[in-house]
């Protein structure tokens, strides 16, 4: 039989030009717009095939205490996980305190459910609806659900991790290193397994922004930095940052590590070079998990938590390994933004 040469398979090159396509232009609109504007196209790539999800799910009053929850497809590997139910990750997304849309973090929920996670993504209280600590209170509150029905979406509420990226950065570590917020939902600190921060902002007063002044009232401004309640008493945490980050200062990574480190606690800080804020989320997204290993990077330290071994696992960084850097130094770069110091 003579193949038509509309049968004729594509060159290989032609086969993969709407992959390389749509990673440029994820990657483009991510550079230029952020992250907020680019999520379409990051959700667009997102495989359907790897979790089912649960939306718009309330645990609190009010149209901006909803989440979603996503559960892997993939049936539990018993013998692997040494249990029937899984980790489970709450995940706080950014947007200067100011606004942003669960349903725009498909990308991420679904990279985390594809690693074996059941990922909550909750919708927050934004100024000007409420200042701080208005949201922390929402975030804890939704912590508070996780733990409470993790069971029933298969996970187990003994593995919960906290994970934001910016705004949601600060809300996650702050939770874990200031304990009255999730006391007050009769929460212990050391419930929550690990913590990890992308992009965050943990160090950053003075403000030099009005609008973040109404958010962060003088009353209670200096209660909003995580840096202020480091312990020694936290779960371990994974804090990461661009190299070219030029909206939150990756100093605020390196200050707060360093603070972490003084007082006993484990930290693993990475370094991402090429890579800016919006991109350093973006990088979970299956079209540009090439740019930056971040979800490798957050699932091993993860994995690394559940196996119990946190007293005896310390950063290594393998020679030759030029994509990512753990650095113990504090950032010497310039102020960038309201963030920086």
């Amino acid at each position: 039989m003579t193949r038509r040469p509309t049968d004729r398979p594509a060159p290989r090159s032609r086969q993969r030009l709407p992959q390389r396509l749509l990673r440029r232009a994820a990657a483009l609109a991510l550079a230029l717009l952020g992250g907020c504007s680019a999520t379409g196209l990051l959700n667009a790539a997102a495989s359907h095939s790897t979790f089912t999800v649960s939306t718009a799910i309330p645990y609190g009053d009010g149209p901006r205490r909803k989440l979603d929850v996503y559960v892997p497809a993939s049936p539990v590997d018993a013998a692997q996980d040494g249990a029937q139910h899984r980790p489970v990750v709450v995940f706080f997304y950014g947007g200067s305190w100011q606004g942003g849309d669960r349903a725009s973090y498909l990308f991420a929920g679904e990279a985390l459910a594809s690693r074996g996670f059941v990922v909550v993504v909750p919708d927050y209280r934004t100024y000007p609806q409420t200042t701080f600590p208005g949201f922390i209170d929402d975030a804890a509150a939704a912590v508070r659900w996780a733990r409470d029905h993790a069971a029933g979406f298969g996970g187990d509420p003994s593995k919960l991790f906290l994970m934001g990226h910016s705004a949601g950065a600060q809300i996650a570590v702050l939770l874990a290193t200031d304990g009255r917020y999730l006391a007050a939902q009769q929460i212990g600190k050391r419930e929550i397994r690990g913590v990890v921060g992308l992009a965050g902002p943990y160090d950053f007063l003075p403000l030099t922004d009005p609008v973040l002044e109404d958010v962060f009232p003088p009353a209670t401004r200096a209660a909003s930095q995580p840096i202020n309640f480091v312990g020694g008493d936290e779960p371990p945490m994974f804090l990461a940052a661009g190299k070219r980050d030029k909206v939150v200062d990756p100093g605020n990574t390196d200050r707060l590590a360093a603070k972490l480190r003084a007082t006993g606690d484990t930290v693993e800080v990475r370094h991402y070079p090429s890579v800016g804020h919006a991109l350093l989320v973006g990088a979970l997204a299956r079209p540009l998990r090439g740019v930056a290993p971040v979800l490798a990077d957050v699932t091993r330290f993860m994995n690394r938590q559940l196996d119990e071994d946190r007293a005896s696992s310390k950063p290594v960084h393998s020679a030759g390994d030029n994509t990512n850097c753990i650095t113990s130094v504090r950032c010497s770069s310039k102020p960038a933004s309201q963030y920086a110091r």
